[in-house]
C-alpha cells in the first residue's frame, strides 16, 4: 500500500470516527449523567482519556509539550472542555433537544465565517453557504417531530448552548493557527487533562460533590462513561486533533450535521424510538449538505490528503 493510499485511509477513518462514533455519545452521555452529574461525569472522562492519550504518546515516544505550548494547550482545553463541553451539558438539562441541536447546528456557519479571517482557507463560496444553509435545514427537518419548544426552553440554558458552541468553534480556529506539539496524541491528550482538571474543579464548586457517592452509580452509567472515554474521547478526539491539522475546521464541523442524525438512529435501534419520514429527509438534506461543503473544490480534497502524506510520519491519528 503506496503513502497516499495510507493517508487516504486515515483521512476517511478519521472523519468516520467523528461523524459517526461522536453521534452515538448522545446516548452514551443521556445514559452517564443519570447517576453522575453532569460537570463530574464530563470531567473524569476528559481525565481518564487524557491520561491515556499522552500516556500511549510518551510510550511510543513522541516529544513532550514544551513550557511556551503548555498555555496554549490550556487554552484550547478551556474552550473545548470546560465551556463546550461542561456548558452544554449544564444546559441540556433545561434546554429541549430540539432546540439544542438547532443551536449547537450553528457552529459549521460560525466557522465558516470567521475561519478565513485567521488562516489561508479563502473566502467563503456560495456553495459552502449553500450547503451550510441545506445542513441547518436538515437539522430542523429532524428535530420537526419533537417541535420547537421554544416557550419551554430556558433563555440562559439556550444562551449557553449558543456561547459554548461558540467556544468549539473558536478552540478549532486557534488550533490551526497556534504552534502545538507534533503529535495529536500529545497535543489532545494535554488538551483533555487541563479540561478535566477545570471541569472536576468546576463541579466542586458546584457542590456536585457534597451530594454525590460513588456506591448510588448504576452499571448503565460506569457503561456509559467507559464508552464515552474510550470511544467518545481516546479514539474520536484523536482523530479530530489529527485533522485539525490537514484540513479546515469548517469542513471537520459539518459533523455537527451527521451526529444528530446518527443520533436518532442509535436511538431507533436501541432505545425503541420511531423512525419517521422526517428523519429520511432530514438524512438526504443533511448527506447534500456535507457533500456540498466538503467537496466544494476537488483540489482542496487532494491537498488534504497529500498534506495528510506528508505529516503521516508523525502525527498519525
Amino acid at each position: 500500500m503506496t503513502v497516499r493510499q495510507q493517508s487516504k485511509l486515515k483521512l476517511l477513518a478519521a472523519f468516520i470516527a467523528i461523524y459517526f462514533v461522536w453521534g452515538t455519545t448522545y446516548l452514551a452521555i443521556k445514559v452517564a449523567i443519570e447517576t453522575i452529574p453532569p460537570f463530574l461525569m464530563m470531567g473524569m472522562r476528559s481525565l481518564i482519556a487524557g491520561a491515556v492519550l499522552y500516556t500511549w504518546g510518551r510510550l511510543r515516544g513522541d516529544a513532550n509539550a514544551t513550557r511556551k505550548e503548555l498555555p496554549r494547550l490550556l487554552l484550547i482545553g478551556t474552550l473545548f472542555f470546560l465551556i463546550g463541553h461542561g456548558v452544554l451539558a449544564w444546559a441540556q438539562q433545561t434546554v429541549p433537544s430540539g432546540v439544542a441541536a438547532l443551536l449547537i447546528a450553528s457552529e459549521p456557519i460560525i466557522l465558516a465565517l470567521f475561519e478565513p479571517l485567521f488562516t489561508r482557507e479563502g473566502r467563503v463560496g456560495k456553495r459552502t453557504v449553500l450547503g451550510m444553509l441545506i445542513g441547518v435545514g436538515g437539522i430542523a427537518v429532524l428535530v420537526m417531530p419533537q417541535g420547537f419548544d421554544f416557550k419551554n426552553a430556558n433563555l440562559l440554558g439556550s444562551f449557553g448552548i449558543l456561547i459554548c458552541t461558540c467556544s468549539w468553534a473558536s478552540g478549532a480556529i486557534y488550533a490551526r493557527v497556534a504552534k502545538l506539539p507534533r503529535s495529536p496524541l500529545i497535543t489532545g491528550g494535554l488538551q483533555l487533562l487541563f479540561g478535566g482538571v477545570l471541569l472536576i474543579l468546576v463541579s466542586a464548586l458546584l457542590g456536585e460533590w457534597s451530594a454525590f457517592t460513588f456506591s448510588k452509580v448504576e452499571i448503565r452509567s460506569w457503561i456509559g462513561l467507559a464508552y464515552l472515554v474510550l470511544f467518545g474521547s481516546v479514539i474520536t478526539f484523536s482523530a479530530y486533533t489529527w485533522l485539525l491539522t490537514i484540513t479546515s475546521a469548517t469542513r471537520i464541523s459539518t459533523h455537527t450535521f451527521i451526529n444528530p442524525v446518527v443520533a436518532v438512529i442509535v436511538g431507533w435501534a436501541f432505545g425503541g424510538e420511531a423512525l419517521t419520514w422526517e428523519m429520511l429527509v432530514a438524512t438526504v438534506l443533511i448527506v447534500i449538505s456535507v457533500w456540498l461543503v466538503l467537496f466544494r473544490k476537488a483540489v482542496t480534497v487532494k491537498d488534504a490528503v497529500k498534506e495528510a502524506a506528508l505529516k503521516g510520519t508523525v502525527g498519525e491519528p
